[in-house]
């Protein structure tokens, strides 16, 4: 099966678009109030709404979900998320992870309590995903959904058969949080984060999609884990 992949910026969010013969899935959903952001960018890419059939949430975090209840309206997508998120997404807290460098550290301390408090939109699930994996074959496109624990305990990715890995926040690349690419500057177990990773590339991750920033060679990740 062919598939397309669209990069949408939503905020600070590199969101994405994953078209297969039969519906696109998106991954991550942006900051909030990007709606009229996402519809400009559809109508850009001549693609129907409805065409969006799923929202695979990589993570809870409001720069990644902050949009997901007004284009789930719009589509009428179904959305996705593990089973450890689903309480956070629908209105019940908020995970924190922890700085694992210098500059995550400092930043986290800065902008975290403000993080937490910025208010969105709180969608409900429509799929809550354990640790079993879910194959997109039904929407045409040759992949999977896999839980990847380490930035946040319910933390998913999206493998495809070809080699592109969609990790959410298991990956930073570029500004404001890193120089270049490289492992996430937050997470609460960063073990768990290079055990994630080791997965996909052993899976044949050959490039990885991150959460913030630009698609970058897994040898990048490999030589730093």
């Amino acid at each position: 099966m062919s598939t397309d992949i669209f990069s949408l910026k939503l905020g600070i969010c590199s969101s994405y678009l994953i078209r297969g013969i039969k519906g696109i899935i998106m991954v991550d959903a942006g900051t909030p109030n990007k709606i009229r952001v996402f519809k400009r960018k559809l109508s850009k890419l001549y693609i129907n709404p409805r065409d969006v059939k799923m929202i695979v949430l990589t993570h809870s975090h409001f720069d990644h979900a902050g949009s997901a209840k007004e284009i789930k309206e719009l589509t009428g997508a179904k959305i996705v998320i593990h089973e450890s998120e689903k309480d956070y997404l629908e209105g019940n807290g908020f995970v924190m992870p922890k700085g694992v460098n210098t500059w995550g550290r400092i930043t986290r301390q800065l902008l975290f309590p403000f993080f937490k408090k910025i208010p969105f939109s709180k969608p409900k699930a429509d799929i809550v995903l354990g640790d079993d994996e879910m194959s997109l074959n039904e929407y045409g496109i040759d992949g999977k959904i896999i839980h990847t624990p380490g930035h946040t305990q319910g933390s998913l990715s999206i493998l495809l058969d070809t080699g592109e890995a969609f990790v959410g926040c298991l990956a930073h690349s570029g500004f404001p949080f890193r120089v270049g690419s490289g492992l996430p500057i937050y997470a609460q177990d960063i073990e768990k984060v290079k055990e994630s990773l080791k997965m996909l590339i052993k899976r044949g991750a050959r490039i990885i999609f991150p959460g913030h920033g630009n698609p970058f060679p897994v040898e990048i990740i490999r030589k730093k884990i």
